[in-house]
Formats: structure tokens, C-alpha cells, sequence
């Protein structure tokens, strides 16, 4: 928490101007883009956030919260076909379409992040930020969830950003991973190669924190020292105030990602120098 997740999704999405850096979607950068000449890239990017109770207008019926995006992206649609796709999308989240007229109050915050991955399909996107979808819902819902957007995913060809602390979650439903701290980006690589092999010590230190059931026990990392503050970052590696292999090059000079032997992208001045 607090490493800069959600904000780097609202920036994804344009929501948050960037500071530094570029935003590129399929080869086009599109931070820099004009209104008018973002809205084609609206469309194909879409955002599940967080909290379902925050997210979905209380004013609004689930038709209206559905068919609202439709009929923006949508120019000239009939009212019969915007009809039709509200019903299809409802129905392909487990929602029952007789359900349209109802409010997000009458719903429970499952059927409402649901609502949320309906209003989020219904442009037929092919690229879905989603914040965390399922840290404010019950443990009981969360595997719903998580199957509902699997499927979707491998039903509508779609790529995920998936935005998550919990690590049984990422390695259950990514591909690739990307591990930040304070904003900053410790390791980037397959789930297979982050979860078997981490490299960053970071990484290290999450991963040693996962549960195990029966077996060898794992032997936890504990990291000593505070958490800065992001207002105020330390010189050098944002990690080195609590990195046990960190040295003088580490508290004075920014590490960049270096592509390791196993494909692994790593942002660490240890590893570089082969000390880790």
C-alpha cells in the first residue's frame, strides 16, 4: 500500500496528468493527445476501481450506468441495440437483465463491482485497468469475481492491468509482473520467473512473506527501518534505508531496469554488481 499502484493507473487512464515520463498505448503515446483525438483510445481502454459503492452513481438505475458509455461511444445507436448489448453484458457477468431498472443500493457490493465490469465491457474494450477489484469485497465473493473477469478475459481477447497487494491474487490471474515500491518499479517479469526466482530484494522480502501450507517453512525476510515518506524521497534507491545489501552507490545513484539472463527487467545496483 501507498507505492503509487492507483496512481499509476489513473494515469494510465489519463485521469492524472504525468509528472515525468509518457504514456503509449499499442505503439501511440497518448498522454500528450488532444481531447478529440483521445476519445477514439476511450474506447478501447476501460477501468474497474476499487470500491463498488463509491464508483456507480446513486442517481442512476443499472440501465442508466450501463448504457450511458454506449451511447457515448456509440454515436447513432438505436435505442433497441443499445437495449440488446445491455442485456448481453448483464447476462455475461451473471446479472439478471430484469435488474436494469433497480439502483447500485438495492444491490450488494459483489452484484455492484459486478455492475461496475458490466458498464466496463459494454464498449467492447480491449484493455481494462482494474484497481483492486476485489480488496473491498467479502472473502467469499472474491473468487467470483476473479473467475467472472478470467473468463471475460479469455472470452473478449481482453489484457488486463491488474492491480493488486494481494500476492496469492497476482499469481493466480498474471502473466507478467511488475513489482513497485514508493512509486518506483523494483522488478518486472513473467509470474513464473517473479514467483520461482525473484532477483530485487524487495521481492525477495514480499514473497518470503507468502503463507505456506505443510513442507519446507520458508525463511521470512524482515526488513528493518521506516517507510519514507513519499513527499519526501530519499537520494538514490528508495529501497536503501531498508536493504540489507545496500552500499554508497545505492543511497547516491538512481538504479535503472536492466534486462537480467532470464528476461527479468531489475532495478538494483546488487544485483548489477553481482552481490545478490
Amino acid at each position: 500500500s501507498g507505492c503509487g499502484k492507483s496512481t499509476l493507473a489513473r494515469t494510465v487512464m489519463g485521469l492524472y496528468p504525468p509528472n515525468s515520463g509518457e504514456v503509449h498505448y499499442d505503439g501511440q503515446r497518448i498522454d500528450c493527445l488532444p481531447h478529440r483525438q483521445m476519445l477514439p483510445y476511450r474506447t478501447k481502454m476501460q477501468m474497474v476501481f476499487q470500491d463498488p459503492y463509491a464508483s456507480l452513481n446513486p442517481r442512476m438505475t443499472v440501465r442508466q450506468i450501463i448504457e450511458e458509455p454506449i451511447y457515448f461511444h456509440n454515436k447513432g445507436i438505436s435505442r433497441g441495440d443499445a437495449k440488446n448489448k445491455l442485456h448481453e453484458v448483464m447476462r455475461s457477468v451473471g446479472m439478471d437483465p430484469e435488474w436494469a431498472g433497480n439502483y447500485p443500493h438495492e444491490f450488494s457490493g459483489g452484484q455492484r463491482q459486478r455492475i461496475s465490469i458490466a458498464r466496463a465491457l459494454a464498449v467492447e474494450p480491449e484493455f481494462i485497468v482494474a484497481d483492486e477489484p476485489i480488496a473491498a469485497l467479502d472473502v467469499s465473493i472474491q473468487a467470483q469475481i476473479l473467475n467472472l473477469l478470467m473468463d471475460a478475459q479469455e472470452e473478449r481477447n481482453l489484457t488486463y492491468l491488474f492491480i493488486s497487494h494481494d500476492l496469492s491474487v497476482v499469481e493466480h490471474i498474471s502473466t507478467r509482473v511488475a513489482v513497485m515500491y514508493l512509486g518506483s518499479l523494483c522488478e518486472l517479469g513473467t509470474a513464473k520467473e517473479i514467483f520461482s526466482s525473484p532477483r530485487h530484494p524487495y521481492t525477495r522480502a514480499l514473497l518470503s512473506a507468502i503463507p505456506t501450507l505443510g513442507g519446507e517453512k520458508k525463511k521470512h525476510i524482515h526488513l528493518s527501518g521506516d517507510v519514507p515518506t513519499p513527499i519526501n524521497l530519499p537520494p538514490g534507491c528508495v529501497f536503501h534505508g531498508r536493504c540489507q545489501f545496500a552500499n554508497d552507490r545505492c543511497r547516491e545513484e538512481i538504479p535503472l531496469g536492466r534486462n537480467l539472463e532470464n528476461g527479468t527487467l531489475c532495478a538494483c545496483h546488487a544485483v548489477e554488481e553481482g552481490r545478490l
